[in-house]
């Protein structure tokens, strides 16, 4: 697996739309129930299922999605004692859910620190660039029409599960598949683990064409021991339709210009020769 770090690839103006997705991210998440407590290594039962009955509010359901088939019983956020012993408490829902709002609602939820981080890391590296080529407000519409047909995509495949499905992999997917088709010459630097972290600047073709890879690899359950917890079928679904909808834009946007006496991705100083 490789890291992305920083592409050479100039915008013409500001990327708010991108910056603006990664604030509201890292918000929700900070914000969100029960992960304060897990962050800190103090969490508790009670913020478990505190952060359940959130969840099953917000997050996607399959089942719920496609065969609207929304629970008489949920978890209530309390804890109770059971003959088994202490656990979540559930109840009639308080709350009438819709289903394809929670679509929206799921891909601002993340499930830890390294979920988000390394959908923010993806977002700001590529997501500025499709953003310029797009404009803010077609690239916003992009960004959610990405994240709609990653999750039904999912859904589809999974019509039977009742697990949340949470996160902003399927929407980034699509920029990451946009990115490809507009931009397949760009340079990206990436880190490389091989003994230590060797940084290399690739195309940007063989970097998304490896993700892409993966993730099909991954979803078969090939390589990976939590194939069922990540929604790599999500991931590929989204890049397609990325693709597919940056297409028509392929033939108007020219290869980025690349910078000479670049160290890192950064401009060198000039060096004098005595």
């Amino acid at each position: 697996m490789v890291i992305p770090v920083h592409d050479v690839n100039p915008v013409r103006r500001t990327p708010y739309v991108t910056y603006a997705l990664i604030a509201a991210n890292v918000f929700v998440f900070l914000f969100m129930p029960g992960l304060a407590g897990s962050v800190a290594g103090d969490s508790s039962l009670a913020q478990y299922c505190h952060l359940q009955a959130f969840l099953d509010q917000y997050a996607v359901v399959p089942r719920e999605l496609i065969h609207h088939q929304m629970p008489r019983l949920v978890p209530t956020g309390d804890v109770g004692v059971g003959p088994q012993g202490p656990g979540c408490l559930v109840g009639p829902p308080g709350y009438d859910k819709s289903a394809e709002l929670s679509v929206l609602t799921a891909m601002f939820l993340h499930g830890g620190w390294l979920h988000l981080l390394g959908n923010m890391l993806f977002l700001l590296i590529f997501g500025n660039n499709i953003e310029d080529r797009m404009g803010h407000v077609r690239f916003a519409l992009f960004y959610g029409a990405c994240g709609y047909a990653a999750t039904y995509g999912f859904a589809l495949l999974n019509d039977g599960s009742a697990e949340p499905l949470i996160g902003a992999s399927g929407a980034i997917a699509g920029v990451l598949g946009a990115y490809l088709v507009l931009y397949p010459r760009a340079r990206v630097w990436v880190l490389v683990p091989f003994l230590v972290f060797l940084p290399l600047r690739l195309p940007a073709w063989l970097v998304l064409g490896f993700w892409f890879v993966l993730q099909a690899v991954y979803s078969s359950g090939t390589g990976v021991s939590d194939a069922g917890t990540v929604a790599y079928a999500a991931h590929i679904v989204g890049f397609l339709a990325g693709m597919l909808i940056a297409w028509p834009l392929r033939r108007g946007t020219p290869p980025p210009p690349e910078p000479r006496g670049l160290l890192f991705g950064r401009q060198a100083r000039p060096r004098h020769t005595w």
